[in-house]
């Protein structure tokens, strides 16, 4: 392990870092591109990583940095350094954002444009909850005739369940959820 190594990860993971917006698939382009550049890791080691990084708890891009800088410097230290490379520029961004957030607070301009934003936040809230009651109660994952009875069956029984024990925490009803999916094997 050397210092110009290191020095190399550090870079190539801090611009990872700060270019590879929209979570840890954003981070695949930025790693073909050090296939090429470095060859630190081959395209198969890489589908590999890809994989392990879905399947391990954690961020996909922070699990294959911490891969690629062990696989590479063959060590804990270069695991550690791309980790803390690939996190740093978010981390400056969101410190930054505090800082002027904290100062401005108490603008109109700022609690006007967080007022603006409820809307939009709920509209995503409830699309994905459109987009996972979609694939809950049809058979193809698409608006259809092919409804999933049995599907349906449990989603309105389950909305009775917790209309009638409103005071079970949402752990409990996570783990009766997980359950029956189990049993009916959904």
């Amino acid at each position: 392990m050397t210092l110009s190594l290191i020095l190399q990860l550090i870079i190539a993971f801090f611009k990872t870092g700060l270019f590879a917006l929209g979570g840890g698939l954003a981070t695949i382009p930025f790693l073909y591109e050090m296939i090429h550049k470095y060859g630190w890791f081959t395209k198969d080691m890489l589908m590999n990583m890809i994989a392990v990084s879905e399947s391990t708890p954690g961020p996909m891009g922070v699990n294959m940095a911490t891969y690629v800088g062990f696989h590479t410097t063959n060590s804990v230290l270069g695991g550690i350094v791309t980790t803390l490379s690939l996190v740093a520029p978010s981390v400056i961004i969101i410190c930054i954002v505090a800082h002027f957030l904290q100062k401005f607070k108490n603008s109109h301009f700022v609690q006007d444009a967080f007022y603006g934003l409820r809307p939009a936040v709920c509209a995503m809230i409830a699309s994905a909850g459109f987009g996972i009651l979609v694939v809950t109660v049809f058979e193809n994952e698409q608006i259809s005739t092919e409804i999933n009875i049995l599907n349906v069956i449990l989603l309105i029984a389950m909305y009775f369940f917790c209309k009638k024990f409103k005071q079970l925490h949402p752990i409990v009803i996570v783990c009766i959820c997980a359950g029956l999916g189990i049993i009916f094997q959904l």
